[in-house]
């Protein structure tokens, strides 16, 4: 019997555990037999993946993005969440703010996330770009707590929300997750209002080097893909990583990440 695999992930909070203690005991007995290692950041993660200290990464957008260009594209993508796919960035203000769409946050006090975040800072400067607003034409206020989790808190989300409600800043940028998470009218009545939404894209992503041999990596991909939402026992794991069912990756979903890494010159390397 071979050795299992070892996935690795961020610990970004405590109920990181139980998800993965909950996935390698899903994974126990089968072809794909598995074991995980958590890291407290994402630049470790990708550099243990680089190192052959791990064999498979779970990484956000962001990682596998920065993957893909330190191995000049020798990786291989494996599998996402449903909810990785159709992505996107709410920019909300306060009710009766008067602003509707992309222009009008030109010349606002925009609120971001850490820096480090694809949905929170990265890619909402990108969009508005394409939408004809330039960060030169903001007056940006960033977030950055939590610097190395790629906003996987949702703090510094939470930071630029209370800026706005605050009266210290006009728009902020979060995931549409932090957005539905919220509650919209259930957490603060009628206190915010969505100014403008980004397009869809894809956000974490399984990744292995294409040196992962394909009869290590196909057992272990089509028992993941094998979770099931009917199942009681699979459910409690998919509820607590967030999605219905496991998917194949959909690239396309991080062109717009990599168009917006090269624009703002962010870092490929840690």
């Amino acid at each position: 019997m071979s050795e299992p695999l070892i996935v690795g992930a961020v610990a970004y909070t405590p109920n990181v555990v139980p998800i993965w203690e909950g996935i390698r005991e899903y994974f126990r007995g089968s072809d794909g037999d598995m074991d995980f290692v958590l890291y407290s950041n994402y630049g470790m993660l990708v550099r243990s993946l680089l190192a052959g200290h791990i064999d498979i990464a779970w990484n956000t957008n962001l990682a596998y993005v920065r993957t893909v260009m330190q191995t000049d594209g020798k990786c291989v993508a494996l599998a996402q969440r449903d909810t990785d796919v159709g992505f996107t960035t709410v920019f909300v203000a306060r009710t009766g703010s008067g602003l509707h769409g992309a222009q009008a946050i030109a010349g606002q006090r925009l609120a971001l996330g850490s820096a480090d975040s694809a949905h929170a800072a990265i890619l909402p400067l990108h969009y508005l770009q394409n939408a004809g607003v330039p960060p030169s034409d903001l007056a940006i206020i960033r977030f950055d707590s939590d610097i190395g989790k790629h906003g996987d808190t949702g703090a510094s989300e939470l930071d630029a929300v209370a800026a706005v409600l605050a009266g210290d800043a006009d728009v902020a940028a979060i995931g549409i997750t932090t957005w539905n998470a919220m509650g919209r009218e259930e957490l603060m009545p009628g206190a915010l209002e969505q100014v403008w939404e980004t397009d869809e894209y894809c956000h974490c992503m399984f990744t292995a080097l294409d040196t992962l041999p394909g009869e290590r990596s196909t057992p272990w991909l089509d028992t993941l893909l094998a979770m099931n939402w009917n199942i009681p026992e699979h459910r409690k794991i998919l509820e607590l990583e967030g999605l219905r069912r496991w998917v194949r990756p959909h690239l396309d979903g991080y062109q717009p990440l990599f168009a917006a890494v090269e624009e703002q010159g962010v870092d490929p390397r840690w």
